[in-house]
């Protein structure tokens, strides 16, 4: 009677797996290897289903020899979901999409029911078969919840690493940094530019930093107070900054807008910034004229 029950199912579910492996690795493989057009070699796809089928069978073993629920979460399952996981996080690495990574389970979905979908299949194929799907839905889902927290993980380290190269620190004289900024300035970059500034002035033991704004489209009441958080940091290490870039419109906005930058001194151009800056450390510069007599 046990072998009429859900016993008796999941051991047929493990049998069609084992007394069909080649076939069914085989059409597996063929399935997923024409979604990856070539990104990934054949041998190297192939070798990765075999493992998971292999983590399968194991799993489906355990989870029948110590009476678990046959569940996608279940610990028999440990092995299986790993190799998910570091299938996924390949595949979001590589750029594939979602479905062209959750193909790697569903297709053996597909699989096992063309498998039984002939005239000679029995009803406990079928079942069993219904069985396997089930299963394999739940590590479907598994693979594209670990494929989509593997591809946030990828987006915000590209992130970070577009803020490094957008947010540099430049050494323009002995004593004197600048930080030519481009683009939107927003509380995360705002931090960068904080730490990135900070850590230069220790580098460089510079007491005159220079921000320049030349290449920041507009600024507002957030903006600002972005710049001054990040002035009154470089003074606690001792170091004074002037800010450069200041154009007629962005000039008009501030004072529309009633912000006060109090004591910080402003440039219009980063040459005047620097002039200045070196003034301040001791370097005397030669005041341009119009022209020579």
């Amino acid at each position: 009677m046990a072998e009429d029950g859900a016993i008796g199912v999941r051991l047929r579910a493990l049998e069609l797996l084992k007394s069909n492996e080649v076939i069914v690795t085989e059409r597996w493989s063929a399935k997923v290897v024409a979604t990856l057009r070539g990104r990934v070699s054949g041998t190297e796809a192939t070798g990765e289903l075999r493992d998971l089928f292999s983590a399968l069978v194991a799993g489906l073993e355990a989870g029948v020899r110590n009476d678990e629920p046959e569940d996608s979460g279940s610990e028999s399952f440990g092995e299986l979901r790993a190799l998910l996981s570091e299938l996924s996080r390949n595949r979001a690495r590589q750029g594939f999409t979602p479905s062209e990574t959750a193909v790697g389970v569903f297709g053996l979905k597909d699989v096992v029911f063309d498998l039984v979908a002939t005239d000679r299949a029995s009803l406990s194929n079928y079942q069993a078969a219904h069985r396997l799907g089930r299963l394999l839905d739940g590590f479907g889902l598994y693979t594209f919840e670990t494929y989509s927290r593997a591809r946030e993980e990828v987006i915000a380290d590209q992130t970070e690493q577009l803020l490094e190269l957008s947010t540099p620190v430049v050494k323009l004289w002995d004593g004197v940094v600048a930080v030519p900024l481009v683009g939107t300035l927003d509380s995360a970059r705002t931090q960068v530019v904080m730490e990135k500034l900070l850590q230069a002035l220790v580098d460089t033991g510079s007491e005159q930093a220079i921000i320049d704004i030349t290449g920041v489209p507009a600024v507002d009441t957030q903006v600002a107070q972005h710049l001054l958080k990040t002035i009154v940091a470089a003074r606690l290490m001792g170091a004074e900054c002037t800010i450069s870039g200041i154009s007629p419109q962005i000039a008009q906005t501030i004072v529309a807008l009633g912000i006060e930058f109090g004591d910080i001194t402003t440039k219009a151009t980063l040459a005047d910034a620097l002039s200045h800056a070196l003034r301040r450390s001791g370097i005397a510069v030669p005041r341009p004229h119009a022209g020579r007599s």
